[in-house]
């Protein structure tokens, strides 16, 4: 079986440690006998997004996002073949806010986005910034189970209508959300920094099996040993004083 992804911006869209989603995609992978092989893409370079089976694009501070803004609105078309050929896509904080309608920053500026989805994001003031731990009860592909990363963002996330997960603790997509992320059969975002998918493994073999559906391949992925991860995750739990 082989696999292909496309990492996005690697150079500028790193915050926090993302770049760890993609080495666990290609571990979890490798160890299931998957050839694995990951390009990136960065401002300007040639990419024919569609050929990928994961697309992933990571967080970054208002800064790079206002770096990269104008070549990712540029591929649009390219991202939208890329949709409509099934590819699945993982697209962590600034990358999931990129996809809805628009960002309103701190000075009332709206900026136009890739508008994908009906939700949109609007900036607030620092007493509402949204930072620190958060758990949450995620369902996807029809599975539901505990989650957990580290969010810190100012932009409020609204109109979600198919949220990720339930907030166990944390904020989500606004302050003091009900809910987080974006989820639908091929995408999955989400404001979880960590990065996300080391102590998440069950959402890293979830993105992985839509790649593989996109990539022609059927085969139900083996269980792996996530004694580890498993334990890296119960921990931070127990810390949020959330039940297993």
């Amino acid at each position: 079986m082989k696999l292909r992804i496309l990492w996005m911006y690697h150079d500028l869209m790193d915050l926090y440690g993302d770049k760890g989603n993609i080495q666990v995609l290609k571990t979890r992978a490798a160890k299931r006998g998957i050839d694995v092989t990951v390009d990136t893409c960065g401002i300007g370079e040639s990419r024919d997004i569609s050929a990928y089976d994961i697309f992933f694009l990571g967080g970054g501070a208002d800064r790079e996002q206002g770096l990269i803004f104008e070549d990712l609105i540029a591929r649009r078309g390219g991202i939208e073949a890329a949709m409509k050929s099934g590819t699945a896509f993982l697209l962590i904080c600034g990358g999931y806010q990129m996809f809805g309608k628009y960002y309103k920053d701190q000075d009332g500026k709206t900026v136009p986005c890739l508008d994908f989805f009906d939700y949109y994001t609007e900036a607030t003031d620092r007493d509402h910034r949204c930072i620190g731990n958060i758990a949450i009860e995620v369902t996807m592909d029809n599975e539901t189970f505990q989650a957990v990363g580290f969010e810190n963002h100012g932009g409020q996330t609204k109109g979600v209508s198919t949220p990720l997960g339930r907030v166990l603790k944390g904020h989500g997509n606004e302050y003091r959300s009900p809910y987080e992320g974006f989820v639908n059969d091929q995408v999955t975002a989400t404001y979880m920094h960590g990065p996300l998918l080391p102590k998440n493994p069950r959402i890293a073999d979830l993105v992985l099996q839509r790649g593989l559906r996109h990539a022609g391949e059927n085969a139900v992925l083996e269980p792996l040993d996530d004694t580890y991860e498993t334990k890296a995750r119960e921990t931070m739990l127990e810390r949020m004083g959330i039940k297993k």
